[in-house]
């Protein structure tokens, strides 16, 4: 995610380029320091495959999947069918795409017997890149997924959001089994068995996490926006370390993942102004939706009262994990997160 409210614009003039999917030509932009074979590529583990899903707009979005290892579930004495549980979808957060969820918590999930998806947004790793200066909004962003949702799955999906993948999540939940014709083309946004908003933007956005952070840690909010607004996390490990992993992080790892965001990003994902100003995420009416809010302690970007806030918003308790940062999927403890998901998972899925 990003830190301050002008964070996240594009530093230099972008390059045209052209896609031809199918019979239409769609034009993108890659920004003048990106190119597609310049990127770090990702290499798949074992049971692990990428897909490229078509999207209205005839830009294809990346699907990271594995399957459900029954042999795993057998080993493990699981009960379960594969059958009886729902697959799991991933969104990612700013800097981020699908190989975040590929390199430790869809291994997990598929081992305890969940069909694992995760997907790149647009203009974020292996994804196509829309024409303009940015990815898209919370509205097409969210209308993304749900089309993956509604034409690639079979079943309800529980759906986990990340950062500003979170706030993505918020917004779908609150089109939930309806239409959303505010936008062109219009989005039925399918029901979900389940949600869960990990280190997640609040729904009023990132604004008061500014405004706390400089009034009450002007070190850290130097920082971060350094980090982020920046993008001093690419060139410096130790800036990078201190945002999104925590003390215990080894460097070499740091360094690996360091060299991954670099690469997975050919272009923010929103206009921070725009996004601030549609914000908060439009409240939606109590329903039997499970949403599990999950925070870390050693978060440096996602404030304790940020998690506070997005669990009033939805009547849930937030749950912190303690000793992880940011990227609590990716964390050298990413196993603590994972379980309490998992855990999550099968309370109210027995």
């Amino acid at each position: 995610m990003a830190f301050s409210l002008l964070l996240l614009q594009p530093l230099s003039l972008p390059n045209s380029t052209n896609y031809s999917c199918g019979t239409v030509t769609i034009r993108c932009v890659l920004s003048d320091n990106y190119s597609r074979s310049s990127r770090v590529p990702y290499e798949l583990k074992y049971g692990q495959s990428r897909v490229f899903h078509e999207l209205p707009s005839g830009l294809k979005m990346e699907v990271l999947l594995q399957k459900a290892n029954p042999q795993r579930m057998v080993e493990r004495g699981s009960s379960s069918s594969n059958s009886d549980l729902p697959p799991l979808l991933f969104v990612h957060g700013s800097y981020h795409a699908a190989w975040c969820w590929a390199e430790h918590w869809m291994p997990y999930f598929s081992r305890n017997g969940f069909d694992c998806y995760a997907v790149s947004l647009l203009g974020q790793g292996e994804s196509d890149v829309p024409v303009d200066s940015v990815a898209g909004t919370l509205q097409t962003h969210a209308s993304d997924v749900a089309n993956f949702i509604q034409k690639g799955l079979r079943s309800p999906p529980v759906l986990l959001g990340h950062s500003f993948g979170g706030l993505i999540l918020q917004y779908y939940i609150a089109y939930m089994g309806k239409q959303d014709s505010s936008g062109l083309p219009s989005t039925y946004y399918p029901d979900l068995a389940g949600a869960a908003l990990m280190c997640s933007v609040p729904p009023s956005g990132n604004s008061g996490i500014v405004w706390r952070y400089i009034f009450t840690k002007p070190v850290a909010a130097f920082k971060v926006t350094r980090s982020l607004a920046a993008k001093g996390f690419q060139t410096s490990l130790s800036l990078c370390k201190e945002t999104f992993f925590s003390s215990e992080m080894e460097d070499d790892l740091v360094k690996r993942y360091q060299e991954l965001m670099k690469a997975s990003s050919a272009m923010p994902l929103f206009d921070l102004r725009k996004l601030n100003a549609s914000l908060p995420v439009p409240s939606c009416a109590k329903s039997s939706l499970e949403i599990l809010i999950l925070g870390a302690s050693d978060d440096f970007i996602v404030d304790i009262e940020a998690l506070n806030e997005t669990g009033r918003f939805y009547g849930v308790r937030p749950t912190c994990v303690e000793g992880v940062g940011h990227d609590i999927m990716l964390d050298c403890y990413w196993e603590r997160g994972a379980e309490v998901v998992f855990s999550w998972l099968k309370g109210f899925l027995q």
